[in-house]
Protein backbone atom coordinates (compact mmCIF):
# COMPACT_ATOMS: atom_id res chain seq x y z
CA UNK A 1 0.00 0.00 0.00
CA UNK A 2 1.48 3.53 -0.82
CA UNK A 3 2.03 6.51 1.51
CA UNK A 4 -0.73 8.33 -0.03
CA UNK A 5 -3.11 5.36 0.15
CA UNK A 6 -2.00 5.21 4.23
CA UNK A 7 -2.84 9.13 4.62
CA UNK A 8 -5.49 9.53 7.51
CA UNK A 9 -8.58 10.91 7.03
CA UNK A 10 -8.36 13.10 9.73
CA UNK A 11 -7.51 16.61 8.06
CA UNK A 12 -5.62 18.94 10.46
CA UNK A 13 -7.94 22.42 11.18
CA UNK A 14 -6.02 25.19 8.43
CA UNK A 15 -3.52 22.87 7.04
CA UNK A 16 -3.56 24.25 4.04
CA UNK A 17 -2.48 28.06 5.46
CA UNK A 18 -0.10 26.02 8.11
CA UNK A 19 1.32 24.18 5.25
CA UNK A 20 1.83 26.97 2.83
CA UNK A 21 3.65 29.01 5.92
CA UNK A 22 6.04 26.32 5.84
CA UNK A 23 6.77 26.07 2.56
CA UNK A 24 7.86 22.57 2.52
CA UNK A 25 10.83 21.42 -0.32
CA UNK A 26 12.11 18.06 -0.77
CA UNK A 27 14.71 17.88 1.48
CA UNK A 28 13.72 19.83 4.07
CA UNK A 29 13.58 18.63 7.47
CA UNK A 30 10.52 19.36 9.75
CA UNK A 31 8.98 18.93 13.19
CA UNK A 32 5.40 17.52 13.07
CA UNK A 33 5.34 18.38 17.18
CA UNK A 34 1.70 17.09 17.57
CA UNK A 35 1.60 14.26 14.68
CA UNK A 36 -1.98 12.88 16.06
CA UNK A 37 -3.36 10.85 13.21
CA UNK A 38 -0.33 12.39 10.81
CA UNK A 39 -2.34 15.07 8.70
CA UNK A 40 0.38 17.91 8.70
CA UNK A 41 2.97 15.17 8.21
CA UNK A 42 1.47 13.40 5.16
CA UNK A 43 1.59 17.01 3.38
CA UNK A 44 5.21 17.52 4.14
CA UNK A 45 6.22 13.93 3.45
CA UNK A 46 4.46 14.40 -0.43
CA UNK A 47 6.17 17.94 -0.38
CA UNK A 48 9.54 15.45 -0.24
CA UNK A 49 10.63 16.72 3.13
CA UNK A 50 11.82 14.46 5.57
CA UNK A 51 9.60 14.67 8.85
CA UNK A 52 10.69 14.34 12.78
CA UNK A 53 7.40 13.95 14.73
CA UNK A 54 6.18 13.53 18.27
CA UNK A 55 3.54 12.25 20.30
CA UNK A 56 2.85 11.63 24.06
CA UNK A 57 0.04 9.56 22.98
CA UNK A 58 1.42 5.46 22.31
CA UNK A 59 -1.86 5.03 20.33
CA UNK A 60 -0.51 7.73 17.76
CA UNK A 61 2.87 6.56 17.95
CA UNK A 62 1.64 2.64 17.23
CA UNK A 63 -0.22 4.07 14.16
CA UNK A 64 2.56 6.28 12.74
CA UNK A 65 4.90 3.16 12.85
CA UNK A 66 2.78 1.34 10.14
CA UNK A 67 4.20 4.18 7.33
CA UNK A 68 6.55 3.09 4.76
CA UNK A 69 8.08 6.25 5.20
CA UNK A 70 9.38 4.38 8.80
CA UNK A 71 11.02 2.15 6.53
CA UNK A 72 13.00 4.19 4.09
CA UNK A 73 16.77 3.86 4.28
CA UNK A 74 17.16 6.53 5.54
CA UNK A 75 13.90 7.33 6.82
CA UNK A 76 12.00 9.83 6.04
CA UNK A 77 9.46 9.78 9.04
CA UNK A 78 11.25 9.32 12.53
CA UNK A 79 8.85 8.96 15.51
CA UNK A 80 9.56 10.32 18.84
CA UNK A 81 7.61 9.11 21.84
CA UNK A 82 8.11 11.97 24.04
CA UNK A 83 6.68 15.40 24.96
CA UNK A 84 7.34 18.11 21.91
CA UNK A 85 8.76 20.27 24.46
CA UNK A 86 11.75 17.74 24.44
CA UNK A 87 12.37 18.06 20.73
CA UNK A 88 15.54 19.65 21.19
CA UNK A 89 17.30 16.78 22.90
CA UNK A 90 15.54 13.93 20.89
CA UNK A 91 16.69 15.72 17.70
CA UNK A 92 20.27 16.08 19.39
CA UNK A 93 20.24 12.14 20.42
CA UNK A 94 19.75 11.30 16.64
CA UNK A 95 22.29 13.79 15.19
CA UNK A 96 19.50 16.80 13.71
CA UNK A 97 21.25 19.84 14.80
CA UNK A 98 18.64 22.35 13.07
CA UNK A 99 15.67 21.92 11.07
CA UNK A 100 13.49 23.88 8.12
CA UNK A 101 10.60 23.93 9.72
CA UNK A 102 8.06 23.48 12.78
CA UNK A 103 4.78 22.99 12.81
CA UNK A 104 2.10 22.38 16.30
CA UNK A 105 -1.28 21.69 15.95
CA UNK A 106 -2.32 22.49 20.06
CA UNK A 107 -4.56 21.28 22.14
CA UNK A 108 -6.53 17.69 22.00
CA UNK A 109 -6.83 15.77 18.78
CA UNK A 110 -9.94 14.64 16.86
CA UNK A 111 -8.80 10.96 17.30
CA UNK A 112 -8.65 11.50 20.98
CA UNK A 113 -11.99 12.70 21.19
CA UNK A 114 -13.67 10.41 18.92
CA UNK A 115 -12.60 7.36 20.98
CA UNK A 116 -15.14 7.72 24.07
CA UNK A 117 -12.58 5.27 26.17
CA UNK A 118 -9.92 7.97 26.55
CA UNK A 119 -12.40 10.45 28.35
CA UNK A 120 -11.51 13.37 26.51
CA UNK A 121 -15.44 14.26 25.26
CA UNK A 122 -18.85 14.00 27.24
CA UNK A 123 -20.60 13.58 23.67
CA UNK A 124 -20.07 9.96 24.47
CA UNK A 125 -19.97 8.37 28.03
CA UNK A 126 -16.22 6.65 28.94
CA UNK A 127 -14.04 6.45 31.86
CA UNK A 128 -13.01 10.19 32.82
CA UNK A 129 -9.52 9.55 31.94
CA UNK A 130 -8.30 13.36 29.78
CA UNK A 131 -4.37 11.59 29.53
CA UNK A 132 -3.05 12.15 26.61
CA UNK A 133 0.17 9.83 27.42
CA UNK A 134 -1.93 6.87 29.24
CA UNK A 135 -0.30 7.38 32.25
CA UNK A 136 0.13 9.32 35.27
CA UNK A 137 -2.62 11.39 37.16
CA UNK A 138 -5.74 11.09 35.20
CA UNK A 139 -8.98 13.08 35.75
CA UNK A 140 -10.71 11.04 38.13
CA UNK A 141 -7.49 10.89 40.43
CA UNK A 142 -7.36 14.71 40.34
CA UNK A 143 -11.54 15.24 40.80
CA UNK A 144 -11.89 12.58 43.73
CA UNK A 145 -9.07 13.82 46.04
CA UNK A 146 -8.44 17.77 45.37
CA UNK A 147 -9.68 20.10 47.49
CA UNK A 148 -12.88 22.24 46.06
CA UNK A 149 -10.40 25.34 46.16
CA UNK A 150 -8.34 23.44 43.45
CA UNK A 151 -10.60 22.13 41.08
CA UNK A 152 -12.14 25.39 41.49
CA UNK A 153 -8.42 27.17 40.43
CA UNK A 154 -8.25 24.77 37.79
CA UNK A 155 -11.93 25.78 36.66
CA UNK A 156 -11.16 29.40 36.33
CA UNK A 157 -7.66 29.70 35.90
CA UNK A 158 -8.02 27.05 32.62
CA UNK A 159 -11.49 26.87 31.57
CA UNK A 160 -12.44 30.90 32.73
CA UNK A 161 -15.38 29.12 34.24
CA UNK A 162 -16.92 32.26 36.21
CA UNK A 163 -18.78 29.84 38.66
CA UNK A 164 -15.73 28.06 39.31
CA UNK A 165 -16.80 27.71 42.89
CA UNK A 166 -20.33 26.41 42.44
CA UNK A 167 -19.11 23.87 39.80
CA UNK A 168 -16.16 22.56 42.67
CA UNK A 169 -18.28 22.48 45.53
CA UNK A 170 -21.03 19.94 43.01
CA UNK A 171 -18.02 17.77 42.20
CA UNK A 172 -16.81 17.57 45.43
CA UNK A 173 -20.78 16.70 47.01
CA UNK A 174 -20.71 14.10 44.00
CA UNK A 175 -17.76 12.04 44.31
CA UNK A 176 -16.87 9.50 43.10
CA UNK A 177 -16.93 10.22 39.72
CA UNK A 178 -15.87 7.53 37.12
CA UNK A 179 -16.95 8.38 34.20
CA UNK A 180 -17.06 11.85 31.29
CA UNK A 181 -21.02 11.22 32.18
CA UNK A 182 -21.26 11.83 35.70
CA UNK A 183 -18.77 14.76 35.52
CA UNK A 184 -20.87 16.21 32.79
CA UNK A 185 -24.06 15.94 34.69
CA UNK A 186 -22.67 17.38 37.69
CA UNK A 187 -21.51 20.62 35.71
CA UNK A 188 -24.98 20.84 33.82
CA UNK A 189 -27.14 20.70 37.12
CA UNK A 190 -24.44 23.08 38.92
CA UNK A 191 -24.70 25.75 36.29
CA UNK A 192 -28.70 25.26 35.09
CA UNK A 193 -28.22 23.54 31.86
CA UNK A 194 -31.20 23.83 29.25
CA UNK A 195 -31.39 21.26 26.69
CA UNK A 196 -31.08 23.04 23.12
CA UNK A 197 -28.52 26.16 24.51
CA UNK A 198 -26.05 26.98 21.89
CA UNK A 199 -23.44 25.70 24.42
CA UNK A 200 -22.68 22.94 27.05
CA UNK A 201 -21.86 24.57 30.08
CA UNK A 202 -19.51 21.14 30.70
CA UNK A 203 -17.37 22.43 28.11
CA UNK A 204 -15.35 24.83 29.72
CA UNK A 205 -14.74 22.34 33.01
CA UNK A 206 -13.57 19.28 30.74
CA UNK A 207 -11.19 21.92 28.66
CA UNK A 208 -9.85 23.01 32.11
CA UNK A 209 -9.60 19.89 33.32
CA UNK A 210 -8.10 18.44 30.44
CA UNK A 211 -5.32 20.96 30.66
CA UNK A 212 -4.85 20.38 34.20
CA UNK A 213 -4.43 16.60 33.83
CA UNK A 214 -1.94 17.20 30.71
CA UNK A 215 -0.01 20.32 31.98
CA UNK A 216 -0.70 21.67 28.11
CA UNK A 217 0.10 25.44 28.50
CA UNK A 218 3.71 24.73 30.32
CA UNK A 219 4.28 22.10 27.17
CA UNK A 220 2.81 24.82 24.71
CA UNK A 221 5.54 27.65 26.69
CA UNK A 222 8.66 24.95 26.55
CA UNK A 223 8.15 23.44 22.81
CA UNK A 224 7.89 27.38 21.25
CA UNK A 225 11.30 27.75 23.45
CA UNK A 226 12.86 24.38 22.09
CA UNK A 227 11.38 25.35 18.52
CA UNK A 228 13.34 28.44 18.92
CA UNK A 229 16.50 26.74 19.38
CA UNK A 230 16.10 24.02 16.45
CA UNK A 231 15.03 26.01 14.01
CA UNK A 232 17.97 27.17 11.33
CA UNK A 233 18.23 30.96 9.93
CA UNK A 234 15.24 31.19 8.03
CA UNK A 235 13.36 28.16 9.46
CA UNK A 236 9.71 28.61 9.71
CA UNK A 237 7.69 28.06 12.90
CA UNK A 238 3.71 27.53 12.77
CA UNK A 239 1.62 27.31 15.27
CA UNK A 240 -2.67 26.38 15.52
CA UNK A 241 -4.29 27.20 18.64
CA UNK A 242 -7.83 26.57 19.47
CA UNK A 243 -8.75 28.86 22.25
CA UNK A 244 -7.71 32.04 23.72
CA UNK A 245 -5.25 30.82 26.94
CA UNK A 246 -3.09 29.13 23.83
CA UNK A 247 -3.17 31.76 21.77
CA UNK A 248 -2.22 34.52 24.46
CA UNK A 249 1.04 32.00 24.93
CA UNK A 250 1.81 32.24 21.14
CA UNK A 251 1.15 35.60 20.28
CA UNK A 252 3.29 36.55 23.39
CA UNK A 253 6.24 34.78 22.93
CA UNK A 254 6.63 35.97 18.99
CA UNK A 255 6.00 39.23 20.02
CA UNK A 256 9.07 39.08 22.57
CA UNK A 257 10.88 36.96 20.45
CA UNK A 258 10.25 39.30 17.36
CA UNK A 259 11.00 42.84 19.41
CA UNK A 260 14.90 43.70 17.79
CA UNK A 261 16.52 45.06 21.21
CA UNK A 262 14.00 44.04 23.61
CA UNK A 263 14.46 40.39 24.64
CA UNK A 264 12.14 39.12 26.60
CA UNK A 265 10.13 40.42 29.58
CA UNK A 266 11.37 37.72 31.66
CA UNK A 267 15.09 38.76 31.09
CA UNK A 268 17.32 41.72 32.37
CA UNK A 269 17.48 44.69 29.75
CA UNK A 270 21.59 44.03 29.87
CA UNK A 271 20.74 41.17 28.59
CA UNK A 272 18.29 42.19 25.55
CA UNK A 273 19.14 40.52 22.10
CA UNK A 274 18.57 40.88 18.40
CA UNK A 275 14.78 39.65 17.02
CA UNK A 276 14.68 35.54 17.01
CA UNK A 277 12.09 35.91 14.66
CA UNK A 278 10.61 38.28 11.56
CA UNK A 279 7.79 37.89 9.53
CA UNK A 280 5.32 37.55 12.12
CA UNK A 281 1.65 37.09 10.67
CA UNK A 282 -1.38 38.72 12.17
CA UNK A 283 -3.53 35.89 13.54
CA UNK A 284 -5.33 33.41 10.73
CA UNK A 285 -8.96 31.93 10.83
CA UNK A 286 -10.45 29.28 9.05
CA UNK A 287 -12.65 30.09 6.25
CA UNK A 288 -16.42 29.77 6.39
CA UNK A 289 -16.37 26.84 4.16
CA UNK A 290 -13.88 24.97 6.62
CA UNK A 291 -16.18 25.96 10.03
CA UNK A 292 -19.37 24.48 8.01
CA UNK A 293 -17.19 21.43 7.09
CA UNK A 294 -15.85 21.01 10.11
CA UNK A 295 -17.34 22.77 13.85
CA UNK A 296 -14.48 22.00 15.56
CA UNK A 297 -12.59 24.58 13.27
CA UNK A 298 -14.71 27.86 14.55
CA UNK A 299 -11.63 28.41 17.44
CA UNK A 300 -8.78 27.96 15.52
CA UNK A 301 -6.42 30.46 15.32
CA UNK A 302 -3.04 29.86 13.12
CA UNK A 303 0.23 32.10 13.50
CA UNK A 304 3.57 31.67 12.17
CA UNK A 305 6.71 33.00 11.97
CA UNK A 306 10.52 33.03 10.66
CA UNK A 307 13.64 32.62 12.14
CA UNK A 308 16.80 35.13 12.26
CA UNK A 309 20.19 34.41 12.71
CA UNK A 310 20.36 35.85 16.20
CA UNK A 311 21.25 33.08 18.87
CA UNK A 312 18.22 31.63 20.54
CA UNK A 313 17.47 33.01 23.97
CA UNK A 314 17.76 31.42 27.21
CA UNK A 315 13.90 29.70 28.27
CA UNK A 316 11.80 31.78 30.89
Amino acid sequence: MSGAEQAPHHIPVLMQEAIAALDPSAGDTVVDATFGAGGYTRALLDAGATVHAFDRDPDAIRAGSAWPETREVPPRLVLHARRFSEMADALAEVGVEQVDGVVMDIGVSSMQLDQAERGFAFSSDGPLDMRMSQDGESAADFLNTASDDAIADVLYTYGEERQSRRVARAIVAARPLSTTGDLARVVRKALGYHPGAPKDPATRSFQAIRIHVNHELDELTQGLSAAEHVLRDGGRLAVVSFHSLEDRIVKRFLREASASGGGSRHLPEAQSAPAAFTSVSKAIRPADREVNDNPRARSATLRHAVRTAAPAREAA
